[in-house]
């Protein structure tokens, strides 16, 4: 089964286009969270991850959208109702069974309290081998991470949104999961938002 993987989108649109395409056909779409940006809301980023069913859940972007800080943020008009609602819906973590697999899906960490910023030569990274999955996907860094620890793969796509890996250029990527191998392709590709012009 092939899996596509994205995160932190931040409403750009263009960014997840291109990831669509990038990873060609897949069985199934993952997005771990801050779809959307700070007090910002994209009708057309939600409405294309729930066209294309994709699994999602949220991240501390949501989290904050969708507190009692965002409610002025959440009157603006223009968002789509239907929408608000369809992400307000989505778990903060979520377990699927893909390929004979047990996939957790977490926009920060494994662990309560969530929110740490887990680079990829973090000591705290560990700790994921303590999850009750064979993969674990996180997002949350913006920075890359296919990395086996234990029993456990741990992938982290990079952002489809909003660049900041320096090891890759600070370019946008997804990636993609073959859950019968465990092989990951990560894909990265320019930013179109700042394309020269």
């Amino acid at each position: 089964m092939k899996v596509g993987i994205v995160s932190d989108l931040h409403c750009n649109i263009q960014g997840l286009d291109l990831a669509l395409a990038a990873m060609g056909s897949v069985d199934e779409l993952l997005c771990l969270g801050d779809s959307i940006f700070e007090y910002q809301f994209s009708n057309a980023v939600v409405a294309r991850l729930r066209e294309r069913g994709a699994h999602v859940i949220q991240g501390n972007h949501e989290e904050v959208f969708l507190s009692d800080a965002g409610a002025r943020a959440r009157e603006r008009p223009g968002i789509d109702p239907e929408l608000l609602g369809f992400l307000a819906a989505q778990p903060h973590r979520k377990y699927l069974e893909l390929g004979r697999k047990r996939l957790l899906l977490i926009h920060s960490t494994p662990w309560e309290p969530r929110g740490d910023y887990v680079h990829p030569h973090s000591p705290k990274l560990d700790r994921f081998a303590e999850a009750d999955a064979d993969i674990v996907l996180y997002g949350h860094t913006h920075c890359q991470v296919v990395r086996r620890i234990g029993g456990v793969l741990v992938i982290n796509p990079g952002s489809a949104g909003d660049a900041r890996d320096s090891r890759n250029d600070r370019q946008l990527s997804c990636a993609v999961l073959d859950t019968d191998t465990e092989e990951v392709s990560v894909i990265d590709y320019s930013d179109p938002r700042f394309a020269a012009r």
